[in-house]
């Protein structure tokens, strides 16, 4: 079909609609399903596998494996931003990345011990498929909407991934609680793990279904005239990153708190990928049926109290300043990692979810907003939250690295909450250091 005008309301809708395809993929595979599924294999063996010449505690398997998915997202973000305004072709690049996400999450299907690598593979290959179709997602936002347009559209895409990933999870818990109404069957610990599989394979064909009705609007992409594709057009996603690293030097607000954001980032971005690993091995749940049920319900109030915490996390930065609100939030944190490292109970850890839930919606709001005021007046913000994404990125690498250490070392995640603590302590002391600046302070 023709390629419809910029700003056009079916070219949005297509856009933004992509999010109601993706968004199964973290919530489903990150946060839910999948870390349950996994430690459930683990449960006749001690927690303790022998790969890659060494024998790894399974959780901190996973965090090792998470780490090195991000870090090669954390390096080829630039490299595809770089590419993304030349290629002439981005919905391509785009489709690759969904699909090898997409494919790579129904191989899970097949994940067991016996063919660990071949599993551990395919979660690489999901997670590097997501961040890589967003690098291409995010980069058609001027492309087909105008400024006054983009804000909107942006909060509608969060939205619509927000609705199709908790419909798809429900869909999920239900029969993973209810193999039988299903049709699975097996006794009840083979029908929920056969639930989990299918859970894998539904999250791959919503994610590639859904995300043909994106890719009927989306243009192929704009290609900039007299600009061929080289090693100069490649490599400008570093040297944007180059670029920003020095105009920090000239500006020490931004510069104190992206220091301050880096550390307290580590921290949250841990939390998020491995809590599920943490209630499923410390918690004292009375049966694995009702560690699942449990840990599913506990995503879903994550879900949902962050919604509520972003909105009056939004309330407080405007009334008492977004620093002052971020100094809040961090201490919070700082209160859940030392409650954490004595909980038992099922009941404590539903309370700490919510709490989670809580300062974690606001927190990710906040942050990025206050990023966004902090930068000086340019046209070429978008380096600027490229060097954001990137430095977040290698946070989540050293936060995860980090707590599988300690966990690898120690047997227990617990000390690892403790560490994670202290970088919430150290993010508020740098976040004291940010000069003050109007509404922030």
């Amino acid at each position: 079909m023709a390629d419809l005008n910029k700003g056009d309301k079916k070219l949005l809708n297509a856009w933004a609609f992509y999010d109601w395809a993706n968004s199964v993929y973290p919530l489903v595979i990150s946060s839910a399903v999948f870390p349950i599924f996994y430690e459930a294999l683990f449960s006749d063996k001690d927690h303790y596998i022998d790969v890659f010449g060494m024998n790894l505690k399974n959780s901190a398997l996973i965090s090792f494996i998470t780490a090195a998915a991000f870090l090669v997202v954390a390096f080829i973000s630039p490299l595809l931003s770089g590419i993304a305004d030349y290629v002439g072709n981005k919905k391509t690049f785009m489709k690759f990345f969904c699909y090898m996400g997409a494919l790579s999450c129904m191989g899970l299907y097949w994940f067991n011990l016996e063919n660990i690598y071949i599993g551990l593979l395919f979660y690489f290959l999901g997670l590097i498929g997501f961040w890589g179709s967003l690098v291409f997602y995010n980069s058609y936002l001027p492309d087909i909407a105008f400024p006054e347009q983009q804000d909107k559209l942006s909060a509608k895409g969060y939205s619509l991934g927000y609705i199709g990933s908790v419909i798809l999870m429900i869909v999920n818990l239900a029969m993973i609680m209810k193999p039988k109404i299903f049709g699975i069957t097996g006794t009840e610990g083979e029908a929920a793990m056969k639930a989990m599989r299918y859970s894998f394979l539904m999250v791959g064909i919503w994610w590639i279904g859904f995300s043909q009705y994106t890719y009927f609007y989306l243009p192929k992409g704009n290609k900039k005239e007299d600009q061929k594709v080289n090693k100069d057009v490649i490599f400008n996603g570093f040297k944007e990153l180059k670029k920003v690293w020095k105009l920090l030097e000239e500006n020490i607000s931004l510069k104190r708190y992206l220091s301050s954001y880096f550390v307290y980032s580590m921290a949250v971005q841990t939390v998020m990928i491995a809590a599920t690993y943490f209630g499923a091995q410390e918690i004292d749940w009375p049966s694995q049926a009702e560690s699942t049920k449990g840990l599913i319900i506990c995503i879903l109030l994550i879900q949902l109290v962050a919604v509520i915490g972003a909105v009056l996390t939004s309330k407080a930065s405007a009334k008492y300043g977004n620093i002052p609100t971020l100094i809040v939030i961090n201490s919070i944190w700082v209160i859940f990692c030392v409650i954490v490292y004595f909980i038992w109970l099922p009941i404590h850890f539903y309370a700490m979810a919510t709490l989670a839930g809580f300062v974690m919606g606001g927190v990710q709001a906040l942050s990025r907003s206050t990023y966004s005021k902090l930068l000086p007046e340019s046209d070429d913000t978008a380096s600027f939250f490229s060097f954001y994404d990137v430095a977040e990125k290698i946070g989540i690498v050293i936060g995860m690295c980090v707590y599988g250490a300690i966990d690898q070392i120690t047997g227990s995640p617990r000390y690892a909450i403790v560490v994670l603590g202290i970088f919430f302590t150290v993010g508020i002391l740098l976040l004291r250091r940010v000069p003050k600046k109007g509404v922030l302070n």
